[in-house]
């Protein structure tokens, strides 16, 4: 049978009489009393559920609901939902607040990874995110990424696992202590490994490995260069922080006599098999060389006003040509992984913020519109990502999508004039369905996969031993 046939004995599932389908497809259309058929991972239709079939092993009735893509988070820090609120940096910028947590984070153990990682995955998929990447940099007392990798296989999240790294610690110039930081060779030889044993590059896969060495302040230039090759010989992504703050720019230019823009092309780090976390301070230059290159940015909206690092230009990337995606970020810097939230973050802070430069607001409101901050949540991400299998509707695509309950009190009054604006421009909904290659994973707002009250209970225990 070719690759691409369908498979007649594959499960089907039937997404029945939706209220609104937004597809962000191409034509970003949207359908009205419209369904879903699934089979397998795979949409195979999408139309009236008259031309459909109307028989499935299982059928979501979706009368009342907006259906849209998964939502796709491309840049998180999973294991920092153990250190969330921690009362020391909670008025802290970037690098003060990296420098009160390395020594907590130095006590994360194997089942603290795997806890806050499944803990991290449950409040996504419970928001409707399907996909995420996730930046795990520091590993202690025999963590590993392959704790996260399990983890995300148990619970059913698609995932992007980067193995970070920090190499470069305080005694060398570098911002983390000494205890945290790994030798270059052991990185290099376990990303490696990481690539070769769980790296998928099939339509539908459910777990990719990236190079993502953390920072300019904490690897060293060699293990940069030396990450970017080791990806493209085997043709992995590649992603790190970029940008972030004006301290960061500054010891980027006291250190390397440049941008982090430059430094990024200098190191072989730009190219549309690469991505970059923040980029709140990106200048033109930088812009046109991100857009000339087609290197992807991972806009961590919530994350850079609880840090107060600024806000990112993203309308003026958008226009240049520049692709963007949204990301929660660390759960200590955002204290929530909520895709919804975060994309109308994105929308409201692209309004203001035009209006605090120099010369003005040139858009005003139209600076970004409700369906563009969705469309940078779906679409977006899925190309930050360099995935052409998720982040829009269509036959074919992965069957990946939520769906939100129209007929709840947040969208009152919202969802009768539009459904899809009303949902960022109303309160953040939890989703009611969450479908991951076909398989619901939350039914009826109930996660499906994994029991959340003991994840609960166990991640509060680790979270307590690891602040003791």
């Amino acid at each position: 049978m070719p690759a691409d046939a369908p498979d007649d004995a594959a499960p089907t599932l039937l997404i029945r009489n939706a209220t609104c389908i937004a597809t962000f497809d191409d034509a970003r259309t949207e359908l009205r009393d419209a369904s879903i058929f699934i089979r397998g991972h795979r949409i195979e239709a999408i139309g009236a559920a008259s031309d459909l079939p109307s028989q499935a092993d299982d059928v979501i009735d979706a009368r009342g609901h907006l259906v849209v893509p998964g939502l796709v988070n491309t840049h998180h820090h999973m294991f920092q939902s153990l250190t969330r609120a921690i009362p020391a940096v909670q008025d802290a910028e970037l690098f003060s607040w990296l420098r009160g947590l390395y020594p907590i984070w130095a006590g994360l153990t194997p089942d603290m990874v795997h806890a806050s990682t499944q803990l991290a995955m449950a409040e996504l998929l419970l928001a409707g995110c399907t996909t995420s990447s996730d930046h795990l940099y520091i590993y202690p007392n025999g963590v590993r990424l392959d704790d996260s990798i399990e983890a995300a296989r148990a619970i059913g999240m698609r995932f992007v696992a980067t193995r970070g790294s920090m190499s470069v610690g305080a005694s060398q110039g570098g911002l983390p202590p000494d205890r945290v930081v790994e030798r270059e060779d052991a990185i290099l030889a376990d990303t490696q490994r990481l690539i070769e044993r769980y790296h998928d590059a099939a339509h539908g896969a459910m777990v990719n490995v990236a190079a993502a060495p953390c920072s300019p302040f904490s690897v060293s230039r060699d293990l940069m260069r030396e990450s970017a090759l080791l990806a493209r010989a085997y043709g992995v992504r590649l992603h790190t922080h970029l940008a972030e703050n004006d301290h960061d720019i500054a010891y980027s230019r006291a250190k390397f006599n440049c941008t982090p823009a430059e430094y990024a092309q200098e190191l072989g780090w730009l190219g549309p098999d690469v991505w970059h976390a923040h980029c709140v301070k990106l200048d033109a230059d930088g812009i046109a060389l991100f857009a000339r290159t087609r290197t992807g940015v991972a806009h961590c909206p919530c994350s850079n006003m609880r840090l107060a690092s600024g806000i990112a230009p993203i309308r003026r990337m958008l226009d240049a040509g520049v692709p963007v995606g949204l990301g929660v970020d660390g759960s200590a810097s955002n204290d929530g992984a909520q895709m919804v939230a975060e994309a109308r973050q994105a929308l409201l802070l692209a309004r203001v913020g035009r209006s605090l430069e120099p010369f003005g607001c040139d858009h005003g409101p139209s600076e970004m519109t409700a369906r563009d901050a969705l469309a940078l949540a779906t679409r977006g991400g899925a190309q930050v990502l360099g995935r052409g299998d998720i982040g829009h509707l269509a036959p074919g695509m992965c069957a990946d999508l939520a769906l939100f309950d129209l007929r709840s009190a947040a969208f009152a009054g919202g969802a009768v004039h539009d459904p899809v604006a009303s949902l960022l421009l109303c309160a953040s909904p939890q989703a009611a369905f969450t479908v991951v290659n076909g398989r619901v994973v939350v039914r009826g707002g109930q996660l499906a996969t994994v029991d959340l009250g003991p994840l609960v209970e166990r991640h509060n225990r680790f979270a307590t031993e690891l602040a003791a």
